[in-house]
């Protein structure tokens, strides 16, 4: 009891320490929410695109992380522009972290602009803003100074300090993406070469985020990533390999992997009763922080991502290398 009651007051600590540095919401199977990566990525994979996330983690250690998404994307093409087109993006993310109630609602909507270079290559450029509203309730939390040599006594001062309720700031991105896809088509082993790489800057001169410090603006993100889908020659195989690099203040997240898609029908052009089925099975790396094998099935026009990741940072021994279930359900 007493080892339970110090790993949780290390990890309320921990969390209320960090308080006055917003982080941000994230996904494993980040692939598939394109709008956290970067704004210019919407409209680049589908003309319309509807995508649900969640993510549950941290139960082994104290109350659950969990994450929300909803995602919506849509081109938005006109007459006169044959090589080039908008797109619309609206997504809302909820985060749910700890014993603290620490909650985050992200409502945003973004736009980009693509222009086909060629037959086979797009550029494009997107921002994205939005609101950031925080809450916190701290009457939960369990502190070292309340603990009075043998037990917890609630009626002790805590010695922190009070933060305030809630905090709402403006949210405001951006970035360029350079996209190759040889073919239209969502599941196929023939000309299926695709790829994306990009750079995006997220909370561009974003004021005060902070439950405690007045003055403490929330540091700029910058995303680096690459992720493709490739036939192997000779198979109705893909690999299907992807990198991301994330930078933001002190704090830097290195994640690559790989999925090795197997497509067992392919998607025909000329009928519909035909429908495409894959299945990717692989996993990915986060840098001194965990493992997340991965699985992704594809019918027709629809997804679903199922992953977990398996801690392996230094606080292995409170999670006992249990992560968090991550599952993506998309539309496009």
């Amino acid at each position: 009891m007493k080892t339970n009651y110090i790993i949780r007051s290390v990890v309320a600590f921990t969390l209320v320490s960090q308080l006055a540095r917003a982080q941000d919401i994230h996904f494993s199977q980040y692939a598939e929410t394109p709008s956290i990566i970067n704004p210019a990525l919407a409209g680049t994979r589908y003309n319309t695109s509807i995508s649900v996330n969640y993510k549950d983690q941290w139960g082994s250690v104290s109350s659950k992380y969990q994450t929300f998404g909803l995602s919506f994307e849509q081109r938005l093409k006109f007459r006169k522009m044959r090589n080039n087109f908008f797109a619309l993006a609206i997504n809302i993310f909820r985060d749910a972290a700890g014993d603290a109630h620490l909650n985050t609602l992200n409502p945003n909507v973004g736009f980009a602009y693509i222009q086909k270079i060629n037959r086979y290559l797009k550029f494009s450029g997107g921002i994205q803003g939005g609101l950031n509203y925080r809450t916190i309730d701290v009457s939960n939390l369990r502190w070292g100074q309340q603990y009075d040599g043998y037990a917890y006594n609630a009626s002790l001062p805590s010695g922190e300090t009070t933060p305030r309720s809630s905090v709402t700031s403006y949210d405001l991105g951006g970035g360029v993406n350079l996209s190759y896809s040889q073919s239209d088509k969502f599941i196929s082993s023939r000309n299926a070469a695709k790829f994306n790489f990009g750079f995006s800057a997220y909370h561009y001169g974003i004021g005060n985020t902070s439950f405690i410090n007045t003055t403490d603006p929330l540091q700029t993100r910058v995303c680096v990533y690459a992720n493709g889908d490739f036939n192997i020659p000779g198979t109705k195989n893909a690999l299907m390999p992807s990198f991301l690099y994330m930078r933001q203040g002190p704090s830097t997240e290195v994640i690559l992997g790989a999925l090795l898609k197997f497509i067992i029908v392919d998607q025909s052009t000329y009928t519909a009763n035909k429908k495409p089925f894959a299945l990717a099975l692989g996993g990915y790396y986060r840098y001194k922080d965990a493992i997340v094998p991965a699985l992704l099935m594809q019918y027709d026009t629809y997804a679903i991502g199922i992953s977990y990741d398996i801690n392996v940072s230094p606080l292995t021994p409170a999670s006992k290398k249990f992560g968090g279930l991550e599952l993506m359900l998309r539309y496009n």
